[in-house]
């Protein structure tokens, strides 16, 4: 019986030293992406203007950290904090923990290097090797071209310098761990020539992380199998919203809307367009419409394209639920 107790004590022990190592290993050997390149981006006048465009209307950088209005429909960027950050995503959205968007003027990246900031922007590594919790789609970001990833660059460096703190992310177990196995080395793509459009309109829709929002998750990863089925759900005060279906999917996605309907939906908020004051219990949304309205025709038709290419998946949404 001594000898049986034994064995099992041995096992025991083998599997904890194994267990502690391999949360050693996670928690210390990773994330392993390689160091930030040595990297100096030249501020073209080219380059500002496309990552002006890229940072405000596709790939949004400036709506998550800057201070949103959500006392208007939308929740459009407060023009006097663009960049300072402080969006929170914490456990009153069902996240385990708290986590806060940063500062991305001047002020608080002023003492990273280009090559710093490509890290961040592709792999989800900061300057100081941290791994960052995917809120932001680096995995996204990193199947962009270099190219949009140094104009973006080049322009969040025009930013003006605001000064902002942020508390200190808090992770809860077992994310604390997990976060350091999510950053990978990026694979970066070209830009596909604009008369290409379906593989245009593929790359336009992966910069603006499209799936991410319209992709039922659990556990915090996207369903496989449901890609922009919708059916995501997002929390507030008011409820739960749920992301849209938009695949091509005839009944219950965008299987129906001409290209010209696609446009229009996005294009509505232009022109001069002013966010209706909401009243406590109206329904909100998280879709940066006024934002995404900044994306040019020709770029909403190429996306468009390859959304109807997509598989269509028949999943009815129900758009809102309010808080009981």
């Amino acid at each position: 019986m001594k000898k049986y107790a034994k064995i099992l004590i041995g096992i025991f022990l083998v599997l904890f030293v194994i267990i502690v190592s391999g949360l050693g290993y996670v928690k210390l050997g990773l994330p392993d992406v390689g160091d930030a390149p040595e990297l100096k981006v030249e501020a073209t006048p080219e380059r500002l203007e496309r990552g002006r465009y890229l940072a405000n209307n596709v790939a949004l950088c400036i709506d998550c950290h800057s201070v949103r209005d959500w006392s208007l429909f939308s929740g459009p960027p407060l023009k006097d904090k663009i960049g300072i950050g402080g969006e929170k995503f914490d456990e009153s959205i069902d996240f385990p923990g708290a986590v806060y968007s940063a500062n991305i003027t001047p002020h608080n990246l002023g003492n990273w290097t280009d090559g710093e900031l490509f890290r961040l922007i592709t792999t989800g590594v900061n300057k100081d090797g941290k791994a960052m919790i995917n809120i932001m789609p680096y995995q996204s970001y990193g199947k962009m071209a270099k190219e949009d990833i140094y104009s973006i660059i080049a322009y969040i460096r025009t930013l003006p310098s605001k000064e902002s703190a942020t508390p200190e992310r808090r992770l809860n177990f077992p994310l604390n761990f997990i976060v350091n196995t999510i950053p990978a080395i990026a694979q970066h793509t070209e830009i596909p020539n604009e008369s290409d459009t379906l593989k245009y309109g593929g790359y336009l829709v992966n910069a603006a992380s499209c799936v991410d929002c319209h992709t039922k998750q659990d556990k915090g990863k996207n369903v496989e199998g449901l890609e922009f089925a919708g059916s995501r759900e997002f929390k507030g005060p008011a409820g739960s919203l749920f992301s849209s279906n938009i695949t091509p999917d005839l009944q219950t996605g965008i299987g129906k809307w001409t290209r010209e309907q696609f446009i229009q939906r996005f294009k509505m908020y232009s022109n001069g367009y002013q966010p209706p004051k909401l009243a406590e219990g109206d329904f909100q949304t998280i879709m940066p419409w006024v934002m995404y309205a900044g994306i040019k025709e020709s770029d909403l038709s190429a996306m468009y394209t390859y959304l109807k290419s997509v598989k269509p998946i028949s999943s009815q949404v129900t758009k809102f639920v309010p808080a009981k």
